[in-house]
């Protein structure tokens, strides 16, 4: 069997405060830095064991990227590695996405600043687009894959056919569809025929096998389900059960259970709910927030404590809005990120148990092909928004820049961060002086 190299603790605490600092990109992004990284570079995990974690984080609700940095901080270091991991993979976005949060809203009017915001829409429906088909070319090897993430957009995008719904006839699907069309389904590398390698552990970390049991579960669960909700209940005794921190904290711990398939996924829930249902912000605004959280290291789904913030400094009443926004975009990260840790150290001790089955990879290759699809819708809702802005026509200039970024891109291998930066300069340019 191979073997990978084994890192000190202190040599995974200084990679994962490091990733924390430089991961931009979102979840494609980061993934692949950590692949580069850790499977290629540092050798620190396998080839098919990073696959298969992927896929059951893909598998979990919530930000599968943060998921699996949690789930290698375990596997090399057990539990005190899985928190450091999870921790350091998005600290020091929080604070980024709070600064950025507070310059929108108090001063989002202002001309410059508004133009700014402007020339950031195009870049965000190019990348999203992008994000689209990178992630179609990797998970849709044949036909009946392709067909599964074309199901997957008619369903959610015609048919408004609940996410987890399509998630789990998805894995229905794959996981019986694995036993008679094999070729078709398991098409994972930790599936085929091979002799995997294992991470080399650390003395401290302790064998999957000795968490795999009901009462390990139930300790996992009995310690993080009251830190999950702790924030939530000192507000509620303070504010009282109908203030909108108690729906801010209701609202993102719901999609924090059931938002599967990642990022992407998870805004297309939380568009919904605090767009139409809770009239907290515009689509355009939620469009800036997805901007802002482009250009910052960390999860793209930090654009969740950016709706909270924006939230809570509009409608939160009593307290000083800028006050108001730091609470309420805390407690949107709080309630978002800590079920994380919970779902990786009940989970994944089972999945490192069962991890050659057959089915399951069958299961969770169709489940990556169902989220291509709802990437694919929430690429057609930004990109509806930014074309037609509320009220305001047809916007020509919105279409031209985000062909050039999606090309760029796309062909010329432009980089994010410059298609972010360059997007909102010419946005700016256009607003001011053209």
């Amino acid at each position: 069997m191979i073997r990978t190299s084994k890192p000190t603790f202190n040599e995974a605490l200084r990679y994962w405060l490091k990733l924390g600092l430089i991961s931009f990109g979102g979840p494609a992004g980061q993934i692949s830095m950590m692949h580069k990284d850790l499977v290629e570079k540092r050798k620190w995990i396998d080839e098919d064991h990073f696959l298969q974690a992927l896929n059951f984080c893909m598998l979990l609700p919530g930000p599968e990227a943060q998921q699996l940095a949690i789930y290698i901080g375990w596997l090399l270091h057990g539990t005190k590695g899985g928190i450091i991991a999870g921790i350091f993979f998005v600290l020091p976005s929080i604070f980024i996405l709070w600064g950025l949060s507070w310059l929108y809203a108090s001063m989002g009017n202002v001309p410059a600043v508004a133009a700014f915001f402007y020339g950031l829409k195009p870049a965000v429906a190019a990348i999203v687009a992008e994000a689209a088909i990178r992630i179609g070319k990797k998970s849709l090897k044949n036909w009946v894959l392709l067909s599964l993430a074309a199901l997957s957009f008619i369903g959610i995008y015609f048919l408004q056919i609940p996410f987890p719904a399509i998630i789990l006839a998805a894995g229905l699907i794959g996981y019986s569809k694995g036993v008679f069309l094999p070729a078709k389904f398991v098409v994972i590398g930790n599936n085929r025929s091979s002799h995997p390698a294992e991470p080399m552990r650390s003395e401290s970390a302790p064998s999957a096998e000795s968490q795999a049991n009901w009462r390990h579960s139930l300790k996992v669960i009995a310690i993080c389900v009251p830190l999950w909700f702790l924030p939530l209940i000192v507000l509620g005794f303070w504010r009282g059960w109908n203030d909108i921190f108690i729906d801010i904290g209701i609202l993102f711990s719901k999609a924090a259970m059931v938002t599967f398939g990642g990022a992407y996924a998870v805004l297309a829930y939380i568009s919904q709910q605090a767009v139409n249902h809770y009239a907290w912000l515009q689509p355009e605004q939620m469009i800036d927030g997805l901007g802002l959280a482009e250009t910052t290291p960390g999860p793209l789904i930090m654009v969740t404590q950016f709706v909270g913030y924006l939230a809570a400094y509009t409608h939160a009443k009593g307290l000083q809005p800028a006050i108001a926004g730091a609470i309420g975009g805390l407690l949107t990260t709080w309630v978002t990120f800590a079920p994380c840790f919970m779902w990786i150290f009940v989970g994944a001790p089972y999945i490192e148990r069962i991890r050659n089955n057959k089915k399951l990879g069958a299961a969770l290759s169709a489940i990556t092909a169902a989220v291509v699809g709802v990437v694919l819708n929430l690429c057609v809702i930004f990109t509806y928004h930014v074309l037609l802005p509320e009220g305001k026509g047809f916007d020509w200039y919105a279409l031209g820049a985000s062909l050039v970024a999606f090309v760029g891109m796309q062909f010329f291998k432009w980089g994010m961060i410059p298609v972010i930066i360059g997007s909102a300069l010419a946005g700016f340019i256009w607003k001011m002086f053209v």
